[in-house]
Formats: C-alpha cells, structure tokens, sequence
C-alpha cells in the first residue's frame, strides 16, 4: 500500500514560515556573515525553528552530540523521520541546503529535487542521494513514491514547492509547529493558495511548552 504524501513546517504565529527571501548570494559563506541582513535573516529563522534545536532526535540526527530533551517535540520529530522513505524539494531550498547541511545530509533517503537543470545524482554519506527532476512536480512525486514503498513521501520544501503541490491537489496531510513568534513579513505558505479546491479536515492538535502541533488531513473542495 503506498503511503501519503505530506509536509511539515514551523510556522509563526502571524503566518510566515520563513523570513524574507534570502538576502545575498552564498548565503553561509564566512564573508557575509557580518552582513546585518544575513544576521537579522539568521536571527529569525532560528526563533522560528528553536523548538526543534534542543531535541535529543535532532541533535543525534545532524549529531551535534549527546543528550538533549525528550518528550512529545522530540517525540515528532523522531515519527517525522521515521515515517519518510523518500523527500520531494524545491530547487531554491537545495541550493541553500547545499551550503548548509553537513556532508551526512540529514534525510538519510532518497531526496528528489524540482529543477529546470539536467544533473548526475549526488550520493552523500549516509544513504542521502539526490536526484534532480527536470520535467515537473508530478514526475519528481512518481520517482519519490517508487523509492518510498509504502512509507510516506515528505515535501520537504520551500514554501512555494508545497503549493505547487498543494494547488496540484497531491498534498494528504500536513503538520504546522506553530511557534509563539511574530514576523510581521516574510514568506506566507499559502499566499496563493486554491482555496475553492482544497478543504481541511483536522486531525490533531497537541501543544507542548513550545509550539503548537497541528495537523489536517487534505480533502478535495
């Protein structure tokens, strides 16, 4: 049986899931981190994402070292791995991922990644491969769900890939970690969405000391 197809993201309490886009070239390059836009951009991106920081899952993952916190955040971020046998991406995320993953990217699957560019698969340590997808979302869904079985495929990102497929109607379910910060400006997942296509049904909704999980099922308007 073929799993579902999902996504998972952090977002502010003001609707943004991620600062304005990206202010320089080679963002984490050593030159540009006295820049104060590349800072400011820093700064909110990890307010955005400090509940997951702390999590013995997510510091094992990229492994940053031993210890860290256990409980229900840990607990899924850990079922959010587990359940993923293959990711979908966005061109622009890959690119900044490159400069900032460490070379055990932390997917540890199959990642197939959305483009306009003809390229080889980059095997990284780890049981990471990226494959690069040059002929649509829907083709890039297909290979993900054959490498994933019956796990399920993660969209993993940014924003605009998942209203692509959001908008395509390919979307199951999705999580939102709410986070008790404000933005003011940045970039809204569904900016854009189909609304009169796509109604939610809730699934689930678990508050911790940090953020707010939520989850919806995807339904067909």
């Amino acid at each position: 049986m073929a799993g579902k197809v999902f996504f998972s993201v952090s977002m502010s309490l003001d609707g943004f899931i991620a600062p304005e886009s990206v202010p320089v070239d080679d963002f984490f390059a050593p030159e540009n981190q006295d820049d104060p836009q590349v800072q400011r951009w820093m700064g909110q991106w990890m307010e955005l994402q400090q509940w997951i920081f702390p999590q013995r899952f997510f510091r094992e993952n990229l492994k940053l070292g031993e210890g860290g916190e256990e409980g229900r955040d840990n607990d899924i971020a850990r079922e959010t791995f587990e359940r993923t046998g293959a990711s979908v991406m966005g061109k622009r995320m890959f690119d900044l991922g490159e400069q900032a993953w460490p070379e055990e990217a932390p997917f540890h699957t199959p990642v197939f990644v959305v483009t306009h560019e003809k390229r080889d698969p980059w095997e990284r340590p780890g049981g990471t491969t990226f494959h690069f997808v040059n002929d649509g979302i829907e083709p890039a869904l297909d290979r993900a769900r054959e490498a994933a079985g019956d796990r399920d495929v993660r969209v993993a990102g940014g924003g605009a890939t998942i209203l692509e497929y959001v908008n395509a109607g390919l979307i199951d379910e999705f999580s939102i970690a709410l986070a008790p910060v404000l933005f003011g400006s940045g970039i809204r997942l569904f900016d854009g969405v189909d609304a009169g296509r796509v109604a939610l049904e809730p699934v689930r909704a678990e508050p911790t000391q940090r953020v707010t999980h939520l989850t919806y099922a995807v339904r067909e308007r």
